[in-house]
């Protein structure tokens, strides 16, 4: 998730911090991505491939957006407010970070990528539980703003979930400091 939809989330926090049951949401992410990618998959073999690419196209004021005599400018504004509308949205009707959940179009390229990761075992930024310092108090459960179930993955031993966006929220939580930080090769 990016970060003004991330901040966004947090901000929303208060009025909703109900956990998000994540397996029954996850699936949305896919049914919308799977489409996304195929469609430029599609476009750019259409158009014989990339010819340039400019990371700062039509960039105004931070925000990113295209006008033209056929699309005026306001119309980019109007999409942009409203994804930024339905991230609230969902934050504050749904849970903690639904839209990550749900609708983001960018988790499964993060998930993506930490499969790949993982398949070939690339040292790379992880989580690391001590299970004998953990005390149980489930305050890295409770703190994670992914809903996920931190202390099930101490207790396991294994550190790893595809939602994961190694915020650090549970080693900031961990009293007994049995989550840190590690760069190094998965198991």
């Amino acid at each position: 998730m990016g970060l003004p939809r991330r901040g966004m989330a947090e901000i929303v926090e208060p009025v909703n911090n109900r956990v998000v049951n994540g397996k029954k949401v996850h699936w949305i992410k896919w049914l919308i991505w799977i489409p996304w990618i195929s469609l430029i998959v599609v476009l750019v073999v259409n158009a014989g491939g990339y010819h340039s690419v400019d990371l700062l196209m039509h960039t105004q004021n931070g925000i990113s957006v295209a006008g033209s005599p056929e699309r005026p400018i306001i119309i980019a504004y109007v999409f942009y407010y409203l994804v930024v509308g339905l991230f609230i949205g969902l934050a504050a009707f749904v849970g903690r970070r639904a839209g990550c959940h749900t609708i983001c179009w960018m988790a499964p390229f993060m998930i993506t990528g930490r499969w790949i990761r993982n398949r070939f075992g690339w040292p790379s930024l992880r989580l690391v539980a001590d299970t004998s310092a953990c005390a149980d108090c489930r305050k890295c459960t409770s703190n994670c703003p992914m809903s996920l179930n931190v202390n099930g993955m101490v207790q396991f031993g294994k550190m790893e979930n595809a939602e994961c966006i190694l915020c650090g929220t549970c080693v900031d939580h961990c009293s007994q400091r049995a989550i840190h930080y590690s760069f190094s090769a998965g198991k």
